[in-house]
């Protein structure tokens, strides 16, 4: 934010709540990570909502229903086998191979004379 040219200093104190990163700046930070979540869903509650009652809009402005397919069996059923699909990937990475993902440091043996390096 202290790029933003004549008003990048006055934003980066209003987000901080000061001139330095303080306790006051890590709670807003933490209160917003935990709150919008939230407001996204109920954002997307009521973004379904207005279109479930209303309709999707046609860009032609023609009313055809020859064209829609109900949602349940057809994509629920995509979906199910998509997210079937890709747990077992996973499933097989994880029983094949558990050790693919992980950090090679993790494999040498602990030395407790010698400190890491950071």
């Amino acid at each position: 934010l202290s790029a933003v040219p004549y008003l990048g200093t006055m934003l980066v104190q209003w987000v901080w709540g000061g001139f330095a990163v303080d306790n006051a700046t890590l709670t807003r930070f933490f209160t917003i990570h935990f709150l919008l979540p939230f407001i996204v869903v109920a954002m997307v509650m009521i973004h379904l909502l207005f279109l479930h009652q209303t309709g999707s809009n046609n860009p032609l402005g023609i009313n055809s229903n020859s064209d829609k397919i109900p949602f349940h069996p057809y994509f629920s059923f995509k979906d199910l086998m998509g997210f079937i699909l890709l747990l077992m990937m996973l499933t097989i990475l994880t029983l094949l191979n558990p050790y693919y993902l992980g950090d090679p440091d993790n494999f040498t043996p602990a030395n407790p004379l010698v400190t890491p390096i950071h």
